[in-house]
C-alpha cells in the first residue's frame, strides 16, 4: 500500500516573538521541520507535500528536493491547509499521515505503529493520541464503547464529563487519502474562528459508517507542539535526553549527560568517553575508544578511532587516529590531521594539513599549509599566509624542524629533514637536509642595562619635579 504524508508547515508562529520561521526553529541543532521530515521518511512515505505559507521560501531553502510543496496563501484552519494538497495527492490510494511541522519529538517508531493498526484494521482514519496527567488546553479523545474514537472535543467546547478525560489529540493523523479528500469537501467553517478544522474530518467518517481508531503514543512528550520558546526548551530537553540515552544504550560512555549535548545527527562509536562540557554539533562522527572533553565543542568535524580532545574547538576539521588536540587548541575548516599527531595548547590550525607524527605543541599558528610527516613545529611558529591581499602555501616537507618563535613567510616550503633555526624569519626556500638561520647576529654592550635605569630615572624625577 502506498504511504504518503502531508506536513503542516504554514503558520506563522507568532508567539515565538521571532524574526526565523517558526519550523526552522532548531531542536538539538536540526530545525524542527527537519526532525519531522527525517520521522516521516523512515515510515516509508513515498510522497510528501509540505504546506508553507509565511517564510515559504526559507522552508523550501532548508528542506530542498525532498519534498513537495504547495502554499497556503491564506491561513483558513488544518482543514483548509491539507485541502491544498488535493491536486497533488488527491487522486492517491493509500495511507496519508498528516502531522504538524512544529512537532519534532514524534518518533519514527510511533507513526509505524499508527500506520500498522490503521492498514491493518482498514480504518478511515486513526489519531495518534497520548494520556496526560493535566490535558488542560488539548482537545479530548472520546472513545464509543467499541474503542473507536467518536470524536474529537476541543477544550472549550468540553463538558465537565468530556474535560476529564485524560486522553488526548496529538494534532497527529493517518487517513485513508481518497476518504481523507473526500470528507474534506464536507467540512464547513461554521465555528466562531470560521476555519475549516481538521478535526471535523473525524466526525465525518464516523458518521458515514467508517471505522475510525486511536493509536496512543508510549511517550506523552511525543505530543508536544512547539508555540513558543518555553515549548522549545522543553522539547529541547525531552530530545536530548532521548538523544543521550541512545547512544549510552550504543555504548558510549557519557560522564554526566545533563552537561552534555550532543546534536540530532552526530554518530559515535562504541567505547568513546565524553567527559562533562562537550557539545557535538551538526554531522560529527566520532570512532570508537576516542576522549572527548571536558569542554570541548565540535562541530562538522570527522575524529577517527582511539583520538582525543581536550578543552579545545572544532569546526569542520578531520582528526586521525590516536591524534591528541589540545587542551586549548582551536581547528578551523579545513584542517586534516592524520595518525599520531599532537596538536598542543593554544594552538590554532586552518585549512592545514598536517602529516602522520608530527607535532604543534604549544602557542603556534599554522594555515594554509602542507605539513609533512614526523615534522615538530617549535613554540610560536608561525605561518604567515597573508600579505593583505592575498593567502599563500607553506609546504613543510617530511622529518622537518622548525624551530621556536620561527615565522615562515608564504609561499614558501621546507624541504625534507631541514631544519630551521629558532627565531628566524624565512622569506626563502629552504632545500632538503640543509640549516637556515634568518636573524640579526647578537650584540652584547656591557654596562648598557644600567645607564638605561639610569636615564628612566632621571626622566622620571625631572617630571614629577616639573
Amino acid at each position: 500500500m502506498k504511504r504518503m504524508a502531508v506536513v503542516l508547515a504554514a503558520g506563522q508562529g507568532k508567539r515565538m516573538k521571532s524574526k526565523l520561521y517558526k519550523v526552522l526553529h532548531p531542536v538539538c541543532g536540526k530545525p524542527m521541520v527537519g526532525h519531522v521530515l527525517d520521522t516521516v521518511k523512515a515510515t516509508g512515505s513515498q510522497r510528501t507535500v509540505v504546506i508553507v505559507g509565511y517564510g515559504a521560501e526559507q522552508v523550501k531553502a532548508h528542506i530542498g528536493q525532498d519534498a513537495e510543496y504547495v502554499l497556503q496563501e491564506t491561513q483558513l484552519g488544518t482543514g483548509h491547509a491539507v485541502k491544498q494538497a488535493k491536486d497533488l495527492i488527491g487522486s492517491e490510494e493509500g495511507t496519508t499521515i498528516v502531522i504538524c511541522g512544529d512537532t519534532p519529538l514524534v518518533m519514527a517508531e510511533t507513526l509505524e505503529g499508527l500506520m500498522t493498526l490503521h492498514e491493518g484494521q482498514h480504518a478511515a482514519a486513526t489519531v495518534l493520541t497520548a494520556v496526560m496527567d493535566q490535558p488542560a488546553g488539548y482537545g479530548r479523545v472520546i472513545r464509543g464503547e467499541d474503542g473507536g474514537v467518536l470524536k474529537i472535543v476541543e477544550q472549550k467546547d468540553c463538558t465537565a464529563e468530556e474535560a476529564a478525560v485524560g486522553e488526548i489529540n496529538t494534532g497527529t493523523y493517518c487517513f485513508d487519502n481518497a476518504k481523507l479528500f473526500a470528507a474534506l469537501e464536507k467540512v464547513t467553517n461554521s465555528n466562531n474562528q470560521q476555519e475549516y478544522y481538521l478535526t471535523d474530518v473525524i466526525g465525518i467518517l464516523r458518521a458515514q459508517g467508517d471505522i475510525v481508531l486511536g493509536y496512543q503514543a508510549h511517550d506523552a512528550a511525543e505530543s508536544i507542539g512547539v508555540n513558543d520558546r518555553l515549548a522549545l526548551s522543553e522539547a529541547e530537553g525531552y530530545m536530548r535526553q532521548r538523544i543521550n540515552r541512545q547512544h549510552m544504550l550504543n555504548g558510549v560512555t557519557i560522564i554526566d549527560p545533563a552537561s552534555t549535548y550532543i546534536g540530532a545527527d552526530v554518530i559515535i562509536g562504541s567505547d568513546t568517553v565524553l567527559y562533562p562540557g562537550t557539545q557535538l554539533k551538526g554531522k560529527t562522527v566520532i570512532g570508537e575508544d576516542c576522549v572527548i572533553g571536558p569542554f570541548s565543542e565540535i562541530e562538522d568535524c570527522v575524529i577517527m578511532d582511539g583520538a582525543e580532545v581536550k578543552h579545545s574547538v572544532l569546526n569542520q576539521a578531520q582528526v586521525g587516529a590516536r591524534t591528541t588536540v589540545g587542551p586549548f587548541a582551536y581547528l578551523r575548516p579545513g584542517t586534516v590531521l592524520g595518525e599520531e599527531v599532537k596538536i598542543g595548547d593554544f594552538v590554532e590550525i586552518k585549512n592545514a594539513v598536517i602529516g602522520d607524527g608530527s607535532k604543534v605543541s604549544h602557542l603556534s599558528y599554522v594555515g594554509d599549509a602542507a605539513v609533512g610527516k614526523n615534522v615538530n613545529v617549535g613554540c610560536g611558529a608561525i605561518t604567515a599566509n597573508y600579505d593583505g591581499f592575498n593567502k599563500s602555501k607553506t609546504t613543510i616537507e617530511d622529518n622537518a624542524f622548525i624551530g621556536s618563535n620561527v615565522n615562515l613567510i608564504a609561499p614558501v616550503t621546507v624541504g625534507k629533514g631541514a631544519f630551521v633555526v629558532a627565531g628566524s624569519t624565512i622569506t626563502r626556500s629552504v632545500s632538503e637536509n640543509d640549516l637556515a638561520i634568518a636573524r640579526v647576529r647578537q650584540e652584547n654592550k656591557p654596562g648598557y642595562a644600567e645607564k638605561i635605569r639610569s636615564r628612566a630615572k632621571a626622566k622620571k624625577d625631572q617630571s614629577s619635579q616639573s
